[in-house]
């Protein structure tokens, strides 16, 4: 394991490899002046982007200042104009044509600021009432016929001064949960020195602001009205996140109530390079500080490139001098520019002797100078060689001649023009006496696997024989058996019954000679590597087919026979008598792995239909069988089971645990199933023996 490395050690480390090469520079006096320019033009950078930054933040927060200002005029102005307006509209006395509502209306529409307009007597008793058309009455009518405390109060001061008074400002909740800010001013009215009664104006302060408000301001800032302790009455626009926030605030007066009109900013803070000049100057001293490390820099570069290509130079010639492949390098006439050691010595000259040599280059063979001559002119007239090279042939020094592989490739300098062609070229003397060896073995291995498959054929004809025999023989000696044993029965029942038992034995021998004749010609036509004829067949069919020869021999070994082969299963596509081989064969293992057990074992042949996977969800089946499913066959025996040992040589030809086994059974069976795009798969059965299972593709 690698040890962890102390972070704080490195640290320490690396400070003081820094301080020797700092300690160092110190003791050279051109070094030294380096240092102090740096140190000047940075601290001078430092300094103008820092006083550059707070004049442009001075700049922003005057600027705001003097919005502030101006809001504040425009809003004293437009409430001044409005309490104009609402002094002129006519009063009851003064109008016996009674025009006010048409007044308070127009008046309405221009100012959209005032939601409404009320005329009162003298005792503050509702009169006349005008709602602004730009919305829904803010007051339920009933609501206003007495005026409020806050409305009581600003009329009584009113009409003490005898001009208008504004009352503080107060919540007036909305449907929805919504609700308004809203400010009364009373207007008194007098004729002839008597009070005839009050023009009441209603503010939304949220609208105040929207009309009186510059729209410029309201699109960059936040404008709000607040109380003189801050508290927040009504606000408009939005200040966007992540943006430096400047404030400015400034307190006015309207007549009886003390206000402050509060404008937040959203402008982005100064960026750390404020403005041109300030961008300029810095990047002016970090060309200028750059430059100087740059030359700095150049000398030790180029000492360093120096000793890169004197490097480079010398690895490129010890590898050329190390290829076993030779180079040859030609300029665009054909005479020789370079010649590796490889190339030298595969031609028997020495590089000296080969350069500045033209055509007839000295390792041509004399008789081939015209073809030489001809391809050297094709590459002349820019014709490229093949990619993958070309064979030839070349001489040595002493007469003797050898093929080669040349690949050549343009040589291009480094302006981009073609001077000429680099070659590779590789000795094939070795490889054609490879060649040679390898085909005189492949002759021998051929010979070897003709006496392999003939072999083969014969081992699985003395095998796939041995069963149909076996059974015509038994039915055969049982004939004769039967008709020694009955040779005195006289009745015409009892012969009638003879007759029918022995016809039974030889239809069996019949079908038995059949079969065999069939192994024959499926063998045959294995050996020659024929394609199986195939047809539908289903597995009750298959079962039923081998069931007495299966039964037979369960008697025999005094096994337990159990088939599950329903009859409503899908037909599958196969080459019957193969398949039916492969089940007799499945079988008969699985029974002669329990022979001789106590109790009797049970030897279980099962067939189910394996639908094909995501069909039933919309996807694509997979497999020879996609979308019609599969139908497996199973062979079960509650035998010793398979150890891990005996699974990795299964398969292997002429492995047996059996005396009279020849080992080539299991293997046969897996050849056909993979004829038929199936696979044997085994595995350990519950609570002992072995799984044989395999699928046929459902028609």
């Amino acid at each position: 394991m690698s040890e962890s490395v102390n972070p704080v050690a490195a640290m320490w480390r690396y400070a003081r490899r820094v301080g020797r090469r700092l300690a160092r520079a110190l003791t050279d006096e051109r070094w030294r002046l380096w240092l102090v320019l740096s140190a000047l033009v940075l601290t001078m950078m430092a300094t103008m982007i820092w006083l550059a930054r707070l004049h442009e933040i001075d700049q922003v927060q005057e600027t705001l200042d003097r919005t502030a200002a101006d809001s504040v005029s425009n809003l004293r102005a437009a409430l001044a104009r409005n309490l104009q307006a609402v002094y002129a509209l006519p009063t009851q006395d003064a109008d016996p044509d009674d025009n006010w509502h048409e007044a308070a209306n127009q008046l309405l529409r221009r100012q959209r600021e005032v939601v409404r307009l009320e005329w009162r007597d003298p005792r503050l008793r509702l009169v006349r009432a005008e709602d602004s058309p730009y919305r829904n009455p803010v007051f339920r009518e009933d609501a206003r016929q007495d005026a409020s405390s806050e409305l009581a109060l600003a009329c009584a001061s009113a009409a003490r001064r005898g001009s208008a008074v504004y009352g503080n400002s107060y919540f007036q909740a909305l449907q929805a949960g919504f609700g308004l800010e809203l400010m009364d001013v009373c207007q008194p009215h007098m004729l002839s020195g008597r009070l005839i009664g009050y023009a009441v104006a209603t503010y939304s302060l949220r609208g105040l602001l929207l009309e009186t408000v510059d729209e410029q301001v309201l699109r960059h800032h936040e404008v709000a009205l607040n109380d003189p302790d801050g508290t927040r009455l009504s606000a408009v626009g939005e200040v966007r996140a992540g943006a430096q926030m400047f404030a400015a605030r400034h307190m006015f007066d309207v007549t009886g109530v003390p206000l402050m009109l509060q404008i937040h900013g959203w402008r982005r803070a100064p960026d750390v390079i404020p403005n041109v000049m300030t961008g300029v100057v810095t990047f002016m001293s970090i060309a200028l500080v750059t430059v100087m490390v740059m030359l700095s820099r150049d000398i030790r570069l180029r000492g360093r490139a120096e000793r890169s290509l004197e490097e480079a130079y010398a690895f490129r010639t010890a590898m050329e001098d190390s290829l076993s492949t030779g180079l040859r390098a030609r300029d665009m006439q054909g005479r020789i520019t370079y010649a590796n050691p490889a190339f030298a010595r595969m031609v028997g000259f020495s590089p000296e002797e080969l350069l500045g040599k033209g055509d007839p280059a000295p390792y041509w063979p004399p008789d081939q100078w015209a073809e030489y001559a001809r391809r050297l002119s094709l590459r002349r007239d820019g014709h490229l060689p093949p990619r993958d090279g070309f064979e030839t042939e070349f001489m040595r020094k002493g007469g003797e001649r050898f093929p080669v592989l040349v690949m050549e490739a343009p040589l291009i300098s480094g302006t981009g023009r073609q001077t000429g062609w680099m070659s590779a070229v590789i000795d094939l003397t070795e490889q054609r006496k490879a060649e040679a060896l390898s085909r005189a073995t492949q002759e021998r291995l051929q010979a070897s696997a003709r006496l392999a498959s003939v072999g083969e054929m014969a081992s699985m004809l003395s095998h796939e024989l041995n069963q149909p025999l076996a059974v015509i023989a038994s039915y055969a000696n049982g004939s004769v058996h039967l008709l020694k044993s009955r040779q005195h029965d006289e009745t015409a029942d009892e012969l009638r019954r003879l007759l029918a038992e022995v016809q039974v034995a030889m239809q069996r021998i019949a079908e038995q000679s059949a079969r065999a004749g069939k192994v024959i010609n499926t063998v045959r036509d294995f050996v020659q590597r024929r394609s199986q004829s195939r047809r539908a067949v289903t597995p009750r069919t298959l079962y039923e087919a081998i069931s007495s020869l299966v039964l037979i021999q369960a008697r025999n070994l005094d096994v337990r026979m159990v088939a599950n082969v329903p009859a409503h299963l899908p037909a599958v596509l196969c080459n019957r008598t193969m398949v039916e081989q492969v089940l007799l064969n499945l079988t008969r293992n699985a029974m002669q792995a329990m022979e001789g057990m106590e109790p009797r074992g049970t030897c279980t042949l099962t067939a189910s239909y394996v639908a094909p996977p995501c069909v039933a969800d919309g996807g694509v089946g997979v497999g020879p069988a996609a979308g019609r499913g599969w139908v497996e066959f199973c062979v079960a025996d509650e035998g010793p089971g398979i150890s891990p040992e005996l699974a990795a040589k299964l398969f292997t030809p002429f492995f047996t645990t059996k005396p009279e086994g020849m080992g080539i059974g299991l293997g046969l069976c897996r050849t056909v199933l993979e004829q038929h795009g199936s696979e044997l798969q085994h595995r350990p059965n519950n609570p002992r023996g072995t799984v044989f299972s395999f699928r046929l593709s459902a028609v």
